[in-house]
């Protein structure tokens, strides 16, 4: 608080109201108040004691450094202010923050704790107070004097000057406290007496060491300073500011409402301000008291040695302790580093004003940092009330809880009496509710994988497909038992002897069984499984069952086909229905024969496994997209021995992998049917592709067989197709024979396991005056491209399924035109073999002599590409 240079007027109760007043304690000067002198320039310490985080500037006369040579008398280290007053030695209150000792000696300040840093408040700055300094300095005086005093007009005492220059302001104060003011100190309290001294003498430690005590008692305030504390002092003068600021603000609202009724108030808070400047004032005699013990006890000890000497001495001195401060200062580190804050631009946008105060924090990152610390203990303590909040309605919720769970229990046995009422009306309606309830009870024993699987294609059937039917098969006991802990069991003494028996009879397994078992084991399958019916339009049902491998980590699955009405068996069908081939490359480069799994091959060789392909026909084929289905995705890259069945991947795949089985399906059956009619002669063709070729076909199908691919790679005129990777092991080979005549034209088929979306390659070699293929004849060769590379005019109707049959026959109509625009060979008696029946624009064009294979509709002639 900066004390007013003028207090008089404050003090009057005649002076009338000049402005609204500004914040309590610090009025502010303007034309509207002249009555207020604006506060003397800050004063800059030549030596601050340390700063602390929160602890204000020091304010006053710096301390007196034992290593600095004293000031000579009669001056100071600070010019007076020039307001226009009655020019007076002015010096500032000694600082608080730095109080000395008993001896005349600095003390530093005791440590503030971090703690205390960082959750207490920082005590107000309080700026230097001002006081007249007299000419001379007696311990005790009867009347103080100064060169610019003039003696009170109401007790003829010299005073401290008023606001006007010589009055004193006692003047407004009440007799007995006038009195009290302006008598002269010759009595103090406990009977002792002040003696007084001449104005002009001064008080030195030699003088008094000389001179010898009386017998007279009297009062010494530098005893009394011995005898005072200090901190105690400090924390006396800030409530005395406090105080008397708070005294100040009332005194200045009360004169600002013009009332005179208030004028009783304003005479009770004068008195009071009063008292706080008399204690004040001693205060102030305390502090210089203290200030001039240690000037002396620094001039004693400053003659000792030579002055230079010691000065170089004490300057290297604190070179050396500033260097250390400055570490020390350095290397700190406080606790509040450790706390994480939040951001400044979240600190700026979420703080309220009063806490985050932009004005001082930006420029000052000190003020920043504490601001932070606020805001920090502030959203901590509120997070701690919404702990409690959330701990308080966390019991709600539970007492809720169980009372909702009494009524459940409760209900229970309700719902199974209803459930129980309503099987007559489930299976009349065809809903099963019952039943599909017992398959969700038996799903909660499903490993993950199966769960899986299990619940996707129960909502993909349930959403999409109405002809899916999900089921699960096994034993539910065994699948507890898998997760039931073994219990210890406490064997009798006629066990444990039964047991002995039995030891010494046994005898230990050899290596082989030991591997066997670990085969087992390693193979294992969970107790429990899901099949899928997928039923077609014509009532034939693909059945698949998914198995899970508990240590591999893996599914596995067996397919099986049922078919609406009994067909006709066909020896070249073997193999479109067979389990192990029906699903080969549902996808493209599935074969099902190697696991998913990188981790498995590690395991394989522990106990002694080259591959899974030795078991599939025991386990089913682990096909990748099974593992799809099931949530189970196995990276190729970096094996994992844990994978984790995720069931947006499930998802992703279940639509198409079940379109791709019914149509896998669909496709086996329509050959199926169709190779039972090759294998009598007949090329079936649908009404829908007549027109793709002519009326009359003379080269007909004689033979339809199956064949193993060792025999087709045996084969001089497949080395073409094996070498472009068109015919692997997993495919299905066909040999096709067709004649006309002395004419046989043999055609080695390769069938796709994804027919019909990837077509049939035929490779010709025709038997007729010599043996002729692709590579020796480039007729042959345009009649392979008819079939393997125009196929796209053979589809049919989709989905395609008639694209085998339509290839036959437009081979055996290309066969004909082949046969029939051969030139007839002069040297050969009779007439010509094969006569021309088919209409051809030309027999033959280029170089290459290729002849008129395409078929032109409706016209019925034949022409080139």
């Amino acid at each position: 608080m900066d004390a007013p240079s003028a207090t008089g007027d404050l003090f009057s109760c005649h002076s009338e109201p000049r402005g609204p007043p500004s914040a309590i304690g610090d009025p502010i000067p303007g034309p509207k108040n002249p009555w207020i002198l604006p506060p003397p320039p800050p004063m800059t310490p030549s030596c601050a004691p340390p700063k602390p985080l929160c602890a204000p500037h020091p304010i006053g006369d710096p301390i007196p450094n034992p290593w600095v040579p004293p000031v000579p008398s009669g001056t100071r280290s600070h010019a007076p202010p020039t307001n226009g007053y009655p020019q007076c030695h002015w010096d500032p209150v000694p600082s608080p923050w730095t109080p000395i000792s008993a001896s005349g000696t600095p003390t530093q300040a005791p440590p503030i704790p971090v703690g205390a840093l960082l959750h207490q408040d920082p005590p107000p700055p309080v700026p230097p107070v001002w006081r007249s300094h007299m000419v001379t300095t007696p311990l005790v005086q009867t009347t103080p004097t100064c060169r610019s005093h003039a003696p009170c007009a109401h007790c003829g005492s010299s005073r401290m000057p008023g606001p006007l220059g010589g009055a004193c302001s006692s003047g407004s104060l009440s007799p007995p406290l006038r009195a009290a003011l302006c008598r002269p100190v010759t009595s103090l309290p406990g009977g002792a007496e002040a003696r007084p001294r001449p104005a002009g003498s001064t008080m030195s430690s030699e003088s008094s060491k000389k001179r010898k005590p009386k017998d007279v008692r009297y009062y010494s305030e530098e005893s009394e300073v011995d005898l005072r504390d200090p901190i105690k002092d400090y924390e006396l003068y800030r409530e005395t500011c406090q105080e008397l600021q708070r005294l100040m603000a009332e005194i200045q609202e009360l004169k600002s409402r013009g009332i005179k009724e208030n004028a009783s108030e304003i005479d009770e808070r004068r008195v009071q301000s009063c008292v706080h400047f008399m204690t004040l004032k001693k205060l102030n005699r305390l502090a210089h008291i203290r200030l001039k013990k240690g000037r002396d006890q620094t001039h004693e000890a400053k003659q000792k040695v030579d002055a230079y000497h010691l000065q170089l001495q004490n300057l290297l001195y604190e070179v050396m302790h500033l260097q250390k401060e400055i570490t020390k200062c350095l290397e700190f580190k406080s606790k509040h580093e450790e706390i994480e804050l939040v951001s400044l631009e979240e600190f700026y946008k979420e703080a309220p004003p009063e806490i985050s105060r932009p004005a001082i924090t930006l420029t000052e990152p000190h003020q920043q940092t504490l601001a932070r610390l606020d805001w920090e203990l502030e959203q901590r303590k509120r997070l701690a009330e919404k702990y409690k909040e959330c701990l308080t309605s966390k019991e709600k919720i539970l007492k809720e809880i169980e009372v909702k769970k009494e009524y459940l229990s409760s209900l229970q046995p309700r719902l199974n009496s209803i459930m129980q009422a309503s099987l007559p009306v489930q299976e009349y309606l065809f809903m099963p509710f019952d039943q599909a309830h017992k398959q969700y009870e038996t799903a909660r024993h499903l490993p993950p994988p199966l769960y899986v699987l299990f619940v996707q294609a129960s909502a993909y059937g349930q959403a999409c497909d109405k002809k899916l039917v999900v089921a699960i098969e096994g034993s539910v006991e065994e699948a507890k038992a898998l997760y039931k802990p073994p219990e210890d069991s406490q064997d009798d003494e006629s066990d444990s002897d039964a047991e002995e028996e039995q030891t010494t009879k046994r005898r230990r397994p050899t290596l082989g069984v030991q591997l066997d078992d670990k085969r087992k084991e390693m193979l294992k399958r969970h107790p429990l499984s899901v099949t899928l019916d997928l039923k077609c339009k014509d009532e034939n049902v693909l059945h698949l069952t998914f198995h899970y491998l508990m240590n591999l980590n893996v599914m596995t699955v067996k397919a099986k086909v049922t078919t609406a009405m009994e067909m006709t068996t066909a020896i070249s069908a073997g193999d479109l229905l067979s389990p192990d081939s029906l699903l080969n490359c549902l996808y493209p480069g599935d074969h099902g024969r190697k696991t998913p799994n990188p981790a498995n091959q590690f395991q394989f060789d522990k106990v002694g496994i080259l591959t899974l392909s030795d078991y599939v026909t025991e386990l089913g084929h682990p096909y990748v997209w099974v593992q799809k289905l099931g949530g189970l995705h196995f990276p190729k890259e970096q094996p994992q021995h844990t994978v984790a069945a995720d069931n947006s991947l499930s998802a992703s795949h279940m639509e198409l992998t079940v379109k791709l089985l019914r149509s896998r399906l669909q496709s086996r059956l329509a050959l199926h049917k169709q190779f039972a009619s090759l294998e009598h002669g007949v090329v079936p063709v649908s009404s829908e592709c007549q027109q793709l070729f002519p009326t009359k076909i003379v080269s007909r199908l004689v033979k339809w067989t199956a064949i193993p691919y060792e025999d087709y790679a045996e084969l001089p005129y497949t080395k073409d197709v094996i070498e472009a990777g068109l015919a692997e092991d997993t495919h299905l080979y066909y040999m096709a024979l067709i004649e006309r005549g002395t004419a046989k034209l043999q055609a080695a088929v390769v069938l796709n396991p994804g027919y019909s979306t990837l077509p049939p390659v035929f490779s010709l070699c025709l038997n007729w005056k010599g043996e002729r293929n692709s590579s020796n004849d480039d007729n042959i060769r345009a009649m392979e491209s008819e079939v393997n590379v125009y196929y796209k005019e053979l589809w049919g109707p989709k989905p395609g399924y008639q694209l085998l049959t339509n290839q036959l026959q437009r081979l055996c109509m290309v066969l004909d035109v082949y046969l029939e625009t051969e030139p007839h060979d002069p040297s050969v008696e009779g007439p010509k073999e094969f006569p021309q029946e088919k209409m051809c624009l030309r027999l033959v064009r280029g170089p290459l002599r290729l002849k008129p294979f395409k078929f032109n509709y409706p016209q019925g002639f034949f022409s080139h590409r």
